[in-house]
Order: C-alpha cells, then sequence, then structure tokens
C-alpha cells in the first residue's frame, strides 16, 4: 500500500529557485527508480519561502530501498546544498484551521 508523505524545505539564502527547480524534478526522479505511485506530487510555497511537497511512494518497502539507493542518496545530497528540512509545525501556516499555501 503506498504511502504518503508531506515534507517541507526551507531553501538556503539565494536557493530558492534551485530548490524548487530540484523538488519539480524530485518524484519524476523516483519514479525512474520504481519507488513512488504515478500520483502527481503537489507543490506549494509557504509565506516565509519554505516549499512543501506532497508525494506518495509506492509502499514503506520502497522507502527503506531508496535510504539503499545510490542515485536517491545522491539526489538528497543535491538537497542538502540549497535547503534544510523544517517541521511541518514550523509554518505559520499549519496554526490555521484550513492551511493555505501558494501553489509552485
Amino acid at each position: 500500500m503506498g504511502r504518503i508523505v508531506i515534507v517541507a524545505y526551507q531553501p538556503k539564502a539565494g536557493k530558492s529557485a534551485e530548490l524548487k527547480k530540484l523538488v519539480h524534478a524530485h518524484v519524476p526522479r523516483l519514479k525512474e527508480e520504481g519507488l513512488v505511485t504515478d500520483k502527481e506530487p503537489v507543490i506549494l510555497e509557504a509565506t516565509n519561502g519554505a516549499i512543501i511537497e506532497i508525494f506518495e511512494w509506492l509502499s514503506a518497502e520502497a522507502i527503506q530501498q531508496a535510504h539503499q539507493n545510490k542515485t536517491v542518496h545522491n539526489m538528497w545530497g543535491e538537497f542538502e546544498a540549497v535547503c534544510t528540512y523544517v517541521p511541518l509545525n514550523t509554518l505559520n501556516e499549519t496554526s490555521n484551521m484550513f492551511a493555505e499555501f501558494t501553489p509552485v
């Protein structure tokens, strides 16, 4: 069964455009590795510039496989160069009953 994840990336200074480009390529690259479903990811932006991505792994096992996959590790290195991962509850929008974000 698939596993939906929501992740928030805070771009490093001057790296917002690079992060957005990388996030748009993220799921297609995971798909090439056979790790995600065909569902289109949802990519959003918070008012503080954080980028939120919602996507579906094929399974819990696929998540574990990603941790052993060299291509995925290389891609995660690309993310580390342009952003930090932040908890969703640090985004101001998540304190609202209906959290609203801007589509990217």
